[in-house]
């Protein structure tokens, strides 16, 4: 029996010392590990790393802090001596000999797993040292025919992570005698590749990415791997799931966009994680105290809905006078609408710039000059760059990203009914914009959040800090290929700052301004088509999509419908556009504007056609009309055709009233222009079946009624002022 169990338990014991497995006694404990990096400043990326090593507790020691960098900038040249010569020197202050290093670099990395399987895997691979590995060779490719052979996987060496005991990393340096500006991946490989040195120090490279995945050479491999409310980047060509996610050389975008993920800043169980870190919440402070903003505003092509623009402006919630303007009018057609801004609500904020447009300034030097005005204004504290075609809908926008505290922010806004936004999610490889696999999902709120994104426009907020210490070059603006927008993004990246798209709220849209035209008087009346919420917002009554359930549909006479259709903005827009265009019939029987060119019941008129507005009228019907008629007379489906739609002008001394008749119509639109007792006296519409009169018609209010057989009727006279009604007869 105790033969038995002796030889039982020696077995056990075999079987353990043996296994790949090891028992939790023969691991290496957490504590051993101490991961080293080089970061002489705090960017946006070295946040990151540390933002995801303490999630992974992982124990950071950080070295060069406050030293001027002078490893050149080995993404293109050779470099990065300078941390070889930091490591050697913390090394050589440590002693303990089951000490394990983890070194690698900080502004493009983040960890997506912990030490313990960080710990496991290293232990798996059997050997003192293990690098990174690539599938490119850096920076000496004389040097490929030298590495050794590997039976599967990555064959090259790369520097930016490596981890092992500390005395064979000591010996692995002890050599180092190199300048700051050499190249760190270079003196490796010269190690790695000599045999009687690899042997010695012990070293292998992770071939297969169990442990580092480096993005260079391997984006096709890398997707991210969600699962069980985490996120991992998963290795498809090896199918292993790396520890470490590093970007190096010209991945930096790339490792932005797995970090909006990695380790779980966003999961479809929680969404974002962090977006509520480190708010700088204003509800703290009295207003007094609120941060001084410079608004840039910029005019520099015709665009509609400018009055609103600046209406919208007022709205904003953040005192005034805590908020300074440069508005730059490159497009003269906008010169009034700002004056006129100005005249009524100048002296409400602290200071106001204008730039002209005879100073003939273009977008790039105006963008330039807003800028550097906040950089040199000591009071200033942020920059909000807003584009004329911007519509802000949020009031609160200003508030929500300075809350935020973020160096530089955009409030995500699209264009209505596309995915066109405000953002990129990618670059190209020639740097113009390519969608990332998120971008959809972003765009229509499926995922929301805070998104570390390579380019933003139109609208966006930067602290004043960074353009004093990070952004101090005045021509940010300014390039001899990209537009204004373009080289703006690309000198942050080139300057490793990040820059976000918020939407975790509701901001607002981009107005198209393709096909805006500034021919007329009201040039927003025609923007039916090609801006049509914001052409509802503006001309169509604030009543209207409630009146069927609050039944503001009225019946004044029998199968007579009266409800509220435009807005006074619209009412007016319309009669100023035809008094502008000025030619009024003449009121006589003989018409050449119609088919047959004789007119029974003659009006003072100008029909839509001659302001070349058909078919937008056409399309106000089918989208605001139609919809009344199919309710209110059921079974009667409409497409809106007309012959005639026009404004009738009635006057005293002109035409003061119309005789009855009849529509030629299957139902007639009758909207009142002007208010009566303040633009006119009498007026009004006589329906004779059924003698019954609507003697006070609403502004912008419609009557709809038949228009054969049944409905004769006559235009009541107007005894003062001038009556504007916009009639339609639909169906003919």
């Amino acid at each position: 029996m105790r033969l038995w169990a002796f030889l039982f338990f020696s077995s056990v014991s075999l079987w353990e010392l043996f296994s790949p497995t090891l028992c939790a006694e023969q691991r290496i404990k957490e504590e051993k590990l101490l991961v080293l990096t080089v970061a002489t400043k705090e960017t946006d990326g070295f946040k990151r790393f540390m933002r995801s090593a303490k999630h992974f507790n992982y124990t950071v020691k950080v070295i060069g802090q406050g030293e001027e960098w002078r490893g050149s900038d080995y993404m293109s040249t050779p470099g990065g001596g300078q941390k070889i010569r930091l490591l050697k020197a913390a090394l050589e202050e440590m002693k303990a000999e089951d000490k394990i290093i983890l070194f690698i670099d900080s502004y493009d990395v983040v960890f997506s797993s912990g030490p313990k399987e960080l710990l496991k895997k290293f232990q798996q691979t059997r050997h003192k040292v293990v690098f990174s590995s690539e599938t490119l060779i850096w920076p000496d490719r004389h040097l490929e025919d030298k590495h050794p052979h590997v039976r599967e996987g990555n064959r090259f060496l790369g520097s930016g992570g490596f981890m092992g005991y500390l005395p064979n990393i000591k010996e692995m340096v002890s050599d180092w005698t190199g300048e700051d500006n050499d190249s760190d991946q270079l003196f490796f490989t010269k190690i790695y590749i000599h045999p009687a040195k690899r042997k010695s120090i012990n070293i292998t490279l992770d071939t297969k990415c169990r442990l580092f995945q480096n993005l260079h050479g391997a984006l096709d491999e890398v997707v991210l791997k969600f699962e069980d409310g985490r996120v991992r980047a998963r290795n498809v060509l090896y199918d292993t799931l790396p520890v470490i996610i590093h970007g190096n050389g010209p991945t930096k975008l790339q490792i932005n966009y797995l970090g909006n993920y990695i380790p779980n800043t966003w999961t479809f169980e929680t969404g974002c994680t962090v977006c509520h870190e480190n708010l700088r919440l204003l509800t703290a402070l009295k207003e007094s105290e609120y941060p001084t903003v410079l608004i840039g505003i910029f005019i520099q092509q015709p665009t509609p809905f400018v009055s609103v623009f600046f209406e919208r402006l007022l709205k904003l919630q953040y005192p005034k006078d805590k908020l300074k303007l440069f508005i730059h009018i490159e497009e003269a057609h906008h010169h009034p609408q700002v004056i006129s801004f100005l005249k009524d609500h100048e002296s409400l904020y602290q200071e106001v710039k204008v730039v002209q447009p005879d100073e003939a300034i273009d977008g790039a030097e105006s963008r330039n000059l807003a800028i550097d005005m906040c950089r040199k204004d000591q009071d200033c504290e942020y920059f909000f760059s807003l584009d004329v075609e911007v519509v802000l809908k949020n009031e609160n926008t200003l508030k929500i990203l300075i809350e935020q505290n973020l160096p530089i922010v955009a409030p995500m806004i699209t264009r209505v009914g596309r995915l066109w936004s405000n953002f990129w999610g990618a670059l190209s490889a020639e740097g113009y914009y390519a969608r990332s696999e998120d971008y959809v999902d972003i765009v229509q709120g499926r995922r929301v959040g805070v998104w570390n994104v390579p380019y933003i426009s139109r609208v966006y907020l930067i602290k004043a800090s960074v353009l004093r210490e990070e952004l101090t070059d005045y021509e940010l603006f300014t390039s001899q290929i990209l537009d204004p927008d373009m080289a703006f993004c690309f000198n942050i990246r080139s300057k490793g700052l990040f820059m976000y798209a918020n939407n975790l709220h509701t901001f607002g849209r981009i107005l198209s301004t393709e096909n805006y035209q500034t021919s007329h008087l009201h040039n927003d009346l025609w923007q039916i088509f090609e801006n049509p919420v914001d052409w509802q917002e503006r001309y169509i009554h604030q009543n209207y999509t409630n009146m069927m359930k609050d039944k503001l549909i009225e019946t004044p006479c029998p199968d007579v419908y009266w409800f509220p259709i435009f807005s006074e903005v619209a009412c007016n827009h319309l009669v100023e556009e035809m008094e502008n265009f000025g030619k009024w019939s003449g009121g006589g029987n003989v018409d050449t504007r119609i088919q047959g060119g004789y007119e029974n019941v003659p009006t003072i008129d100008i029909h839509m056609n001659q302001i070349n507005y058909e078919k937008e009228w056409h399309k106000f019907l089918l989208e605001f009309i139609a919809p009344v008629t199919e309710k209110m007379y059921p079974g009667y489906y409409t497409k809106a055709q007309f012959d005639l739609a026009f404004v009738v002008r009635y006057k005293p001394d002109e035409q003061p009233f119309l005789r009855p008749h009849h529509d030629a119509s299957t139902f007639t639109i009758n909207i009142a222009l002007n208010e009566v007792g303040r633009d006119y006296q009498g007026g009004g519409c006589r329906f004779l079946r059924y003698d019954c009169s609507i003697s006070a018609p609403r502004k912008g209010w419609a009557l709809m009624h038949p228009g054969r057989l049944t409905h004769y009727h006559e235009g009541l006279p107007t005894t003062a002022g001038v009556r504007y009604i916009a009639v339609s007869f639909v169906d003919p």
